[in-house]
């Protein structure tokens, strides 16, 4: 670990890809409201450079950015108290990841899951951005000096790289320039399942919308696929160690709980013995009244298209009042002659 002391300061970020659901406000935007209020500095970012890793429609894209950063505000991201961006308007994320381009190792690359999974049988036709894409991942959270990374499980092995990079740079250069950034995984809530299936996760990509809980649907339709949500016949147990074998129950639980802000057995101490005919109405209730708020709000800030734009540019400024210093840093390190300042 380095023996440099970096101020505390969080960066995480969330694909532009369209179709906010449920998953996303519990695994990651609730959360980034937490870290928000306990007044550590906080970078929020739409990685629309990590979009086009894939093929984007343009207007699709623009789209789905204002929409996330909607989002982002509804759900409590504050953008005068935390950095809100999308990655594209801050230019060193890119200028920093080709230095790392240069640092990491193809070998590393190419054991990323994530690339296998997304490559899948015909990698040789994969874009090169997409191999590289964990490369712009540590750039994105170290261009910041980020000492922690709320994710999800499906990402840590990103961040290990992201520490991996920042390891060789340092070493290779004799220097404790970038801090090793720290995972926050917690909750039990991080992975959300379908409504339909709960041994499938939530996901914008399943055909069956009653599968997942859109942040744009209003109250009746988050009334409506809640009381559609698949369950068994049997009545909820009294502690968590009764759901181990029952996937829909648990997530059910699990959606009440993180909405709750509670723990699992605390939900189950007043539920236990309750049948689902009992149980979905409570969870209606309590979802209606946190989410539709959430709805109706994107609802009005995507009215106003050139709001949100004003927002993200406001955004880039205060980005790069961090990101120009620390780029122009890691050139002088490297050897690069960076312009000089008027």
């Amino acid at each position: 670990m380095s023996d440099t002391t970096f101020t505390p300061r969080v960066f995480s970020g969330i694909q532009p890809s369209g179709n906010l659901h449920l998953g996303n406000y519990l695994g990651a935007l609730k959360r980034f409201v937490d870290w928000q209020d306990r007044d550590v500095e906080s970078i929020y970012c739409m990685v629309d450079l990590h979009a086009i890793t894939v093929w984007q429609d343009p207007s699709n894209l623009r789209q789905a950015t204002r929409e996330l950063c909607a989002g982002f505000i509804a759900a409590g991201i504050d953008p005068e108290k935390s950095i809100l961006i999308n990655q594209s308007q801050v230019p060193e994320h890119a200028q920093l990841a080709w230095i790392f381009n240069c640092v990491a190792r193809m070998g590393w690359m190419q054991r990323m899951t994530q690339f296998k999974d997304k490559a899948g049988k015909n990698a040789q036709n994969a874009s090169l951005g997409l191999l590289a894409y964990p490369s712009l991942m540590a750039a994105d959270i170290l261009i910041y000096h980020a000492t922690h990374v709320p994710v999800g499980e499906d990402q840590k092995q990103h961040l290990e790289l992201t520490r991996d990079i920042a390891t060789k740079f340092n070493h290779d250069y004799g220097v404790d320039f970038f801090p090793l950034t720290e995972p926050v995984i917690e909750g039990a809530a991080t992975r959300v399942m379908s409504l339909r299936d709960g041994s499938k996760k939530m996901s914008k990509s399943d055909a069956s919308d009653a599968s997942r809980i859109n942040m744009t649907d209003d109250a009746e339709a988050i009334a409506k696929k809640i009381r559609k949500a698949k369950t068994d016949p049997d009545a909820l147990p009294s502690e968590a160690k009764g759901l181990e074998e029952r996937p829909e129950a648990r997530n059910l639980v699990n959606i009440y709980a993180a909405l709750n802000e509670q723990s699992v057995d605390q939900v189950l101490a007043d539920v236990g013995g309750k049948q689902f005919s009992e149980f979905k109405p409570m969870l209606v209730d309590l979802a209606v009244a946190k989410l539709a708020p959430i709805s109706t709000e994107m609802a009005r800030l995507m009215q106003h298209p050139d709001e949100i734009d004003k927002i993200l540019t406001r955004g880039s400024e205060r980005a790069r009042a961090i990101t120009a210093p620390i780029l122009r840093q890691t050139y002088d390190i490297v050897g690069l002659i960076p312009p000089v300042e008027a």
